[in-house]
């Protein structure tokens, strides 16, 4: 949710009974702080920070963190063992998002509070064992005890329904809320969004993290350098700097790096954050009631 996530979708979500997460991938650490106030100033509810460990500055965002006393921290990207002690020490709630039952396994020796198992669905970086939803939850469920929540794939209640079946306590909503009235996101990479259709994103660059895109100019260059054989450096070359900002935050849609995940597909409309809450609390409900009914006519 880089460049999409800022305290207006955050403070949103939770409002209308959600977490609020921050994305703070996107931000040098003073404005994660400015984000962070102005988060406690639009709600009352508890919210949260989501810290991508692979990039810069990472002790410098766990800083402002601690100062501010944020209290819910969900780390990606990365090893958990590396800030889980430091955060709990100092009563921080904390989930760590995984791709596999091997990372799964390394989050329940690390004694983080709760795993996100995200699906080969899901948008922007991606795990490359391309293990999707349907079968990573219930095999991250058999594998650990911590409390689970889904990801990849879910923007609507009958998806949320189907990760609880699978074993997930709960789960996590990305994409969907890119297209939100509160997201950060540019109206062109939202209407980009609300227009993509089956088979309109792709995993790429694995050579060096992977991350699922919708196929624009951007990216036909790198998988035709891919497919040419590409080192890990020419990569690099052709993904320069700020490229994700370009698209997502700037508009770009030819030049820019636009991640989003396959559910884009059955995404057509910007709602505002909370119509969304209520809309996958409805649906849930619905086709729980649904299946319920079927149950008691056999």
């Amino acid at each position: 949710m880089i460049w999409c996530s800022g305290w207006e979708l955050a403070s949103a979500v939770s409002n209308a009974g959600g977490l609020g997460l921050i994305g703070s991938g996107s931000m040098y650490p003073d404005v994660l702080r400015e984000h962070i106030r102005k988060c406690k100033t639009a709600t009352d509810k508890p919210f949260g920070v989501n810290v991508p460990l692979l990039y810069p500055d990472i002790d410098k965002h766990i800083a402002v963190i601690l100062e501010e006393g944020v209290k819910i921290v969900f780390t990606s990207a990365g090893n958990p063992k590396t800030w889980t002690a430091k955060l709990k020490e100092q009563g921080i709630t904390v989930v760590h998002v995984v791709s596999a039952v091997k990372f799964a396994l390394k989050c329940q020796e690390a004694d983080v509070d709760a795993i996100v198992a995200e699906g080969f669905e899901a948008g922007g970086h991606n795990g490359r064992e391309e293990t999707t939803t349907l079968c990573l939850i219930p095999a991250v469920r058999d594998a650990v005890q911590l409390p689970l929540i889904a990801a990849g794939g879910i923007g609507n209640g009958r998806q949320m329904l189907a990760a609880m079946a699978l074993g997930a306590e709960g789960v996590q909503v990305g994409s969907r809320f890119v297209a939100s009235v509160e997201s950060s996101a540019h109206d062109n990479f939202k209407k980009a969004v609300t227009s993509a259709n089956e088979g309109d994103t792709q995993l790429t660059m694995k050579q060096l993290t992977p991350v699922r895109l919708i196929k624009n100019k951007f990216f036909r260059q790198v998988e035709q350098a891919e497919l040419n054989g590409a080192s890990a450096d020419e990569l690099k070359k052709i993904l320069g700097r700020a490229r994700a900002k370009k698209g997502m935050f700037e508009g770009n849609l030819d030049e820019g790096e636009l991640e989003i995940g396959q559910v884009s597909a059955s995404l057509r409309e910007i709602l505002p954050a909370g119509k969304i809450v209520e809309n996958m609390l409805r649906e849930y409900e619905e086709a729980r009631s649904g299946i319920c009914a079927q149950q008691s006519m056999m």
